[in-house]
Formats: C-alpha cells, sequence, structure tokens
C-alpha cells in the first residue's frame, strides 16, 4: 500500500497543538486594512482553534501531523 499524501495547503494553514487539536490563523487581515479599526486587526492576528466539527477533516488532511 502506498504512503497516503498530506494535503499542502492543509499543512500550511494549520498546525497541531500539544493536547492534539488544530490550530489556525483568521482571515481578513491581508488587505483592505484602512477601514478596519486598530482593536478588530489586533483581534485578528491571534490565533483560534480549529473547531471540533472540523477537526475530522483537517486530521484527514493531514496524516502524518
Amino acid at each position: 500500500m502506498s504512503k497516503m499524501k498530506t494535503n499542502r495547503g492543509a499543512a500550511k494553514r494549520f498546525s497541531k497543538t500539544g493536547k492534539g487539536g488544530y490550530k489556525r490563523s483568521q482571515s481578513h487581515l491581508n488587505h483592505i486594512l484602512t477601514k478596519k479599526k486598530s482593536k478588530r486587526k489586533r483581534q485578528l492576528g491571534t490565533t483560534q482553534q480549529v473547531a471540533d466539527c472540523d477537526v475530522k477533516s483537517v486530521k484527514r488532511m493531514l496524516p502524518y501531523s
């Protein structure tokens, strides 16, 4: 049986945490930043945990993480 392939796009977006969850960065922080308040941009810079309903699909995309 051949090796499973890692989804490279997912590997760049998600990383595994110490307790087995996955962390992700938030969107909407790349362009059109002038109309966004400083508080909003600051809060978008923090990392979030992947929702429980999405963990199964992230695990499937990252079989060796």
